[in-house]
């Protein structure tokens, strides 16, 4: 099935920043956790607050209050988790997904009018932790959004189906350990067919899969920031 460019099928609706502000190049520094970097070989990923200290001083020094990247890039990153295992020629590390890197406890607004879809722990180390997915319709065709990495308290007192208007706040970023054991951040992702899933979607996928993958999950950047 062929689908519309992500800014056409939103042409007409509202959009409210995900994290209730616009990510610029004044807030944000892109970040690069490809085998390009050379920079992570040096750090023990498998020590969340060593992993944690080096993004957080990457911002620091960069005078900036959040990070981002991470679409269809080639993650250095998955080797520190199980979660990602498999076959080396099926080894899932083409993340499909944007990264907002930002503090623990950052809110998160609805980014459209929707409603609450699936949520769950998808506990383990290197796993999303907490996620909620939210499912968007608009002229009958259903477009799913996916938050990955919240605190746990996020998931009292929801309900599938419940209601959602754009700019709700409805969940947070979530702290380490209870986020999968990752270094505060979102991870977000946009996906027109949920394949089945409930409650949790593949956010990376092996090298012979991404150009599949790249059909069902649109770039969501249109829905948190104008780096320009």
């Amino acid at each position: 099935m062929q689908y519309p460019p992500i800014e056409q099928f939103l042409s007409n609706t509202t959009v409210f920043p995900v994290l209730g502000k616009q990510l610029t190049l004044e807030n944000t520094a892109e970040m690069d956790f490809s085998p390009k970097n050379e920079a992570l070989k040096r750090v023990d990923l498998s020590n969340t607050k060593v992993f944690d200290d080096y993004v957080f001083d990457l911002l620091r020094q960069q005078g900036k209050e959040f990070g981002i990247g991470g679409y269809f890039e080639h993650r250095a990153i998955y080797s520190r988790s199980l979660v990602f295992a498999t076959d080396a020629a099926d080894f899932r590390d083409i993340h499909m997904g944007i990264d907002i890197w930002a503090a623990a406890f950052t809110p998160l607004f609805a980014p459209l009018d929707g409603v609450i879809h699936s949520f769950q722990d998808n506990a383990g180390f290197g796993n999303y932790g907490p996620t909620v997915i939210l499912e968007h319709k608009i002229d009958g065709q259903s477009l799913f959004s996916l938050y990955g990495h919240l605190c746990l308290d996020d998931l009292k007192g929801i309900e599938v189906g419940q209601v959602l208007k754009a700019g709700e706040k409805f969940a947070r970023i979530g702290p380490f350990p209870e986020n999968g054991d990752w270094p505060p951040h979102l991870h977000f992702q946009l996906m027109w067919d949920m394949l089945g899933n409930w409650g949790d979607f593949p956010g990376v996928c092996s090298h012979r899969d991404q150009e599949k993958f790249k059909q069902i999950c649109p770039d969501p950047t249109y829905l948190i920031t104008f780096l320009s």
